[in-house]
């Protein structure tokens, strides 16, 4: 099959990632491309108004966003938000999927999943707000959907951990744009820096490091400290992310 006519039709991409990730950073690389429109946790007011969880713009989420969750839905698998486009990457968080729907409802979507050792997450996580819990993390249900991945279609999905992004973008993002089906994209390793229309509200709250880059940059290596009840979500989510880092994708040697 031809670059070209790998872009014909429509393909939605369902980024299935943890917060504190670098999944608005991979939003950025996608939304620097031409035929790619991009969409910043859709569900993420749903997710609030269901469960009442007061995260930071509570309020502001809830009556800036969609929050129901069956036209979110169909949105989702809907016509493109931007004309032109063939290719829309949907970035969403498994943990905020609480409602009717789940990865079994987009069947027609190409699945990739983002990974991060949790001690990162919940260092990074932590200094953002007060309290984080194991399911503020999502990393078990993020394991029940790969595994639904690897029963549906009888292979691993396209896994991928962010140090291994952040250490070698240009090879990581042309084997994501393989297991995706999509033609590679130099354009993914660079971006304006700023805010993006495209955007969620929460931005000004979540996005200070992110709105400054203008590509990807290798991560923090040292280890983070954690106290003893961030020790214990850690150890609550270690055996998740492990069961996923041994079958995440891997730049040729």
């Amino acid at each position: 099959m031809t670059q070209q006519g790998m872009t014909q039709k429509t393909v939605r991409i369902a980024m299935w990632s943890g917060p504190r990730n670098i999944s608005t950073a991979m939003m950025r690389s996608f939304g620097a491309r031409k035929d790619t429109c991009v969409s910043d946790e859709p569900f993420y007011g749903a997710y609030l108004k269901q469960t009442g969880i007061k995260q930071p713009m509570f309020r502001e989420i809830i009556e800036d966003m969609d929050c129901n969750w069956q036209t979110v839905h169909a949105a989702m698998n809907g016509a493109l938000p931007e004309g032109g486009k063939s290719i829309w990457y949907q970035k969403h968080m498994p943990f905020q999927m609480t409602g009717p729907y789940s990865i079994l409802d987009f069947p027609k979507h190409r699945h990739a999943f983002l990974i991060r050792d949790p001690a990162y997450v919940i260092a990074s996580y932590a200094a953002k707000r007060i309290e984080v819990s194991a399911s503020d993390l999502g990393y078990e249900k993020q394991w029940d959907y790969v595994q639904y991945c690897c029963d549906r279609d009888g292979e691993v999905p396209a896994i991928f951990d962010s140090v291994d992004i952040l250490a070698e973008p240009e090879a990581m993002l042309c084997l994501l744009c393989q297991k995706l089906g999509i033609p590679w994209d130099s354009a993914m390793l660079n971006w304006k820096a700023g805010y993006r229309d495209t955007d969620g509200i929460w931005a000004s709250h979540w996005y200070n490091q992110v709105i400054e880059t203008t590509g990807f940059s290798p991560g923090v290596s040292k280890p983070p400290v954690l106290d003893s009840a961030q020790q214990k979500i850690n150890a609550e989510c270690q055996p998740f992310y492990e069961k996923m880092a041994l079958l995440k994708m891997a730049a040729a040697a």
